[in-house]
């Protein structure tokens, strides 16, 4: 999950805290009131260093702003880069918000497209600003919007979670009136985020402790169980699973992932195809502390190690330290298997290998939607056993067939030829073909009754009566144009057709209207 910073480097950053709230802020060597700015340096920091520790595979990017908006640092995973850049801002103009948040959903879009979900964190002083893209303006904007006025670049085109992290004190946020402010831009972005302010004096720890406790809700690791009847192995799920809430036809579906993933079984990755799916996430088996690492020089390479255990470990690695989760991803790979694990209550998800190169791959864990019927071609989950459970085996003695995809019992035809009326256009031609038929009688009576027998169910199940009324006055009419050299059975036939149109309509639809038995003879 991409984050992107934005940090505010305004005049306003400047400003010194209070001496209350800042007195137990200030440096050793000097007694100059920290400030705003020093504060948010200090909370970036704590940011950063976490997301170092926790999800070091987070990608971030640092995005300065004041009247205009610049990139710092594009998207890396260095996080020393980014605390280095964060100590070496220089300090602008006034604070334009609604610039930067254009700015910001172009970026998003151009670099990780509409469907990737981004943190958005915004660090800024609380201070509401004045003039055209302050955030009073743009609160005006939002509540008074102009025909025009050009889109407010809130809500974000891309999934997102935007968080404001306000460094000021409670009473100077009153006194601006910016907490209200800054919910109502919350409220634009579909309530999607939080607005983090400093409990207490406003103090480098206090800010510390706001940037901690936002850390921990929106980059603490995911950590599961992965089991397979009597093996089982410690791992991390990255990025963490989102919850998933989603209407059905009947009902609300809500469900988190589960910390004990538990495998069902194994299918053919050809079986298993490419189904669809709702996310796509790493599992890598958490590091295994070693003992014997305990030296100075030794400790160094066990950090590497650690690195490492980032991503799968290589079939050599697991010597030293065995895990189930490293056997698991060399044995779906050699045997090109997929595993089919449970992830919580009727719900499921595929373990399979994924190749970043040509050296190096990872396991990764597919999450279906909420259900045991993700896969049609498979069928239900719940009804999949082991081969031995058959009293053949549904592979073949040699392997050479597959049970899937799962033979329907029931046989659906697809051959029938629906009415469609949704154009004018489609229920003119079905008109037009029984009148020519009309006209071609007694030659084409079979036909002619099939296409009227077709008009009048599709008229009853459309509860359209006044187009049969419609279609009798037709066939009447026709029945008095016919040409002299007609065959008598034609306005027979029509004229018995056009009755039984109006008269037959209590009959039901299975009814079928029947040709006029006739004496005429075919040389008459």
């Amino acid at each position: 999950m991409p984050t992107v910073i934005l940090l505010d480097v305004s005049l306003s950053m400047t400003q010194p805290v209070s001496s209350t709230d800042g007195g137990s802020s200030s440096s050793s060597s000097s007694n100059e009131p920290i400030t705003r700015r020093q504060l948010a340096e200090a909370g970036l920091n704590t940011l950063l260093d976490f997301i170092a520790a926790n999800n070091k595979l987070e990608f971030t990017t640092l995005v300065i702003f004041s009247s205009l908006w610049e990139i710092v640092v594009p998207f890396t995973r260095d996080y020393n880069e980014l605390k280095k850049a964060v100590h070496t801002i220089e300090i602008f103009d006034k604070t334009c918000l609604e610039t930067v948040l254009e700015g910001v959903k172009n970026v998003v879009i151009e670099e990780w497209g509409a469907s990737t979900l981004c943190q958005v964190i915004l660090v800024t002083d609380g201070s509401p600003g004045v003039g055209p893209g302050s955030l009073k303006h743009a609160i005006q904007t939002l509540s008074n919007p102009k025909p025009d006025d050009s889109t407010f670049p809130v809500p974000f085109e891309f999934p997102n979670s935007f968080h404001t992290v306000l460094i000021s004190s409670q009473l100077e946020l009153q006194q601006w009136g910016s907490l209200s402010m800054y919910q109502k831009l919350l409220d634009a972005n579909q309530h999607k985020g939080h607005i983090h302010t400093i409990e207490g004096a406003v103090t480098v720890k206090s800010a510390q402790v706001m940037f901690t406790k936002m850390a921990e809700e929106l980059y603490s690791a995911f950590h599961a169980k992965l089991s397979c009847g009597n093996l089982s192995s410690e791992v991390q799920v990255f990025p963490p699973p989102q919850p998933v809430n989603m209407a059905r036809d009947f009902e609300m579906v809500a469900q988190r992932l589960s910390t004990e993933l538990s495998i069902c079984g194994f299918i053919d990755c050809a079986d298993a195809s490419s189904p669809p799916v709702i996310s796509r996430h790493l599992v890598l088996p958490l590091p295994v502390k070693d003992k014997s690492s305990s030296g100075s020089g030794e400790g160094a390479e066990g950090g590497d190690k650690t690195e490492e255990k980032e991503t799968v470990p290589s079939s050599t690695e697991m010597g030293s330290n065995p895990s189930f989760c490293v056997l698991l991803h060399g044995s779906l790979k050699v045997e090109n298997l997929v595993a089919l694990v449970n992830v919580g209550e009727n719900w499921y998800g595929l373990l399979h290998s994924c190749a970043d190169s040509k050296k190096k791959s990872n396991l990764m864990m597919s999450l279906f939607e909420p259900g045991d019927h993700a896969i049609p071609w498979v069928g239900k989950f719940h009804l999949l056993g082991p081969c031995t459970a058959f009293a053949n085996n549904p592979y073949g003695e040699d392997n050479n067939k597959s049970p899937f995809p799962v033979r329907l019992q029931e046989k659906r035809s697809y051959s029938q030829n629906p009415v469609v009326w949704i154009k004018p256009i489609n229920l003119q031609a079905d008109i037009q073909k029984i009148l020519r038929y009309a006209r071609k009688l007694p030659e084409k009576t079979l036909v002619f009754y099939k296409e009227l027998n077709r008009l009048r169910r599709a008229a009853l199940s459309f509860d359209m009566t006044e187009l049969l009324q419609g279609m009798s006055m037709m066939l009447e009419r026709e029945c008095t144009i016919l040409p002299w050299t007609a065959h008598p059975d034609a306005a027979l036939q029509l004229t018995h057709a056009g009755k039984m149109l109006t008269s037959a309509m209590e009959k039901g639809y299975d009814y079928s209207i029947t040709p006029l038995s006739t004496n005429f003879a075919s040389d008459s």
